[in-house]
């Protein structure tokens, strides 16, 4: 081979190697387009990681239910309920001032709560006090006489059941079992509760001797559809 023969097979290989090399750059510089789309396909399917905190799904707070404190007591109305709380078991009974009415006690009891609380006595409600419930009017051992009575002398103003909002510690609640127009138990309140729009009564009383027995209780399950009345005493 001739030294220009040898020239010349040199600058071939040279170029070849050249051209390659060029390529070589620029496939490095471009990037593959495969490993790319790979790439992509990956980021889409898996979420990329975060530091945020996770979200808590809002919910609706409890509504507040508005309980309407119990008022303070003048000093004739907690006598009163004293004097209810302190006699209402058989045991306890004042029989000895104000006798028994066998099992039919629960106006005397209530008579007798009025008289702590300041009513005084008169020709139509009284009693002697002499231990013998017998002897006393009937205003005062009669619960249909004793709402005569109260509904005559105006000293105590008349409430349905429906009016429960104007009850109060204190006052007559008078029951109507069979509603015939008489009255059939009477008691004393010694509790009114207010929940939001829900008002619950309890009496004390004498009979079924009770110290917190529920109005609703009474005219729903021990007497089924009977009808609850009260005395707004001032």
């Amino acid at each position: 081979m001739t030294r220009w023969q040898r020239l010349g097979l040199t600058t071939a290989v040279g170029a070849v190697l050249a051209v390659g090399a060029t390529a070589i750059v620029v496939q490095a510089l471009e990037g593959s387009p495969e490993p790319a789309k790979t790439a992509q396909a990956t980021d889409a399917a898996t979420p990329a990681a975060t530091d945020d905190p996770a979200r808590v799904t809002p919910t609706e707070p409890a509504a507040a239910v508005e309980v309407e404190a119990a008022p303070v007591l003048s000093a004739p109305v907690a006598a009163q309920l004293d004097y209810l709380l302190a006699h209402w078991q058989l045991e306890n009974y004042n029989s000895a001032e104000w006798g028994v009415l066998g099992e039919n006690d629960c106006v005397n009891f209530a008579s007798q709560a009025m008289i702590v609380r300041g009513w005084t006595m008169d020709s139509v409600w009284s009693s002697p006090k002499n231990g013998n419930a017998y002897d006393a009017s009937a205003a005062w051992r009669s619960s249909t006489a004793f709402m005569k009575y109260i509904a005559s002398t105006g000293k105590a103003t008349a409430l349905t059941d429906q009016q429960r909002d104007q009850v109060k510690v204190g006052d007559i609640v008078q029951f109507d079992w069979d509603n015939t127009g008489d009255r059939d138990h009477t008691g004393i309140v010694t509790r009114v509760e207010k929940v939001g729009e829900t008002i619950t009564i309890s009496f004390a009383g004498h009979t079924l001797d009770s110290d917190y027995r529920s109005v609703d209780t009474a005219i729903t399950v021990d007497h089924p559809g009977g009808t609850a009345y009260y005395w707004s005493v001032p």
